[in-house]
């Protein structure tokens, strides 16, 4: 499992620039939006609301831009209208691609999304044609700085969790979805400090490439996350450690 959280890590890693933070605030902004439309714009009462403040804050985006976003969700004040979309294709060399994306105009992103992945040598395929291929967990990834391993396992296990193994720096969490909010708030709650926390779709089989290949597919990957609409990016393509050095 620890090896499906690298592609988090490899992007991490890159240097942040203006342009890359701005990206990160016009998704939180939209998840927001969307969270706040489905469960209401109190944090408290809303899990996946809490969950978007807790990255917008990370990622220092101002308070006043937070509470813009959860009122133009709320219908408070005026706001442009978001749906949720899921699209699934395949890459190079048979890698299996699911995209999360939020737009107001289905339309564009999927045409956009079509031209990425035939460009970088992929093909977009229908709804559930690697859906199959993924689980949807929860993924909570905890700093390893103090920690003692068992302690976390106790914790996480009592509150619910499925695992947990250590990823060098970190240890990760795994969930089911309908459990991770009491598990990543018994982890908060214990005064551990969480470096990412969310909803992921994992991979339930994976597939190897060498390293010229792997950046074939982490090129796609890359343009497809670059997109405006596109939340998350998920895939097949096997995350060993020869290949994240040869990524990063």
């Amino acid at each position: 499992m620890a090896g499906h959280n690298k592609w988090s890590k490899i992007k991490r890693a890159k240097a942040v620039t203006d342009a890359r933070r701005s990206k990160a605030w016009a998704r939180i902004t939209r998840d927001i939006m969307v969270a706040s439309r489905e469960g209401g714009g109190d944090p408290s009462m809303n899990a996946r609301l809490s969950l978007c403040v807790d990255k917008a804050k990370a990622e220092n985006m101002p308070k006043d831009n937070i509470e813009r976003a959860i009122k133009r969700g709320t219908g408070e004040i005026e706001g442009q209208d978001y749906v949720e979309m899921n699209y699934e294709g395949y890459g190079p060399h048979g890698i299996a691609i699911f995209v999360e994306a939020l737009t107001d105009n289905t339309n564009r992103t999927v045409a956009d999304v079509r031209h990425l992945f035939s460009k970088h040598g992929g093909s977009l395929g229908q709804n559930g044609s690697v859906s199959f291929m993924f689980d949807r967990r929860g993924v909570i990834e905890v700093s390893a700085d103090g920690v003692d391993e068992m302690e976390l396992f106790e914790l996480a296990a009592d509150a619910g969790a499925d695992d947990v193994e250590s990823d060098g720096d970190s240890f990760v969490v795994t969930t089911s979805v309908a459990e991770f909010g009491t598990v990543n708030n018994a982890i908060e709650g214990a005064g551990h400090t969480v470096i990412e926390a969310g909803l992921q779709r994992i991979a339930n089989t994976t597939t190897k490439l060498d390293p010229d290949n792997a950046r074939k597919v982490a090129n796609l990957l890359e343009k497809i996350e670059e997109h405006q609409d596109v939340q998350s990016v998920y895939s097949t393509l096997e995350l060993d450690d020869d290949t994240v050095n040869a990524l990063a």
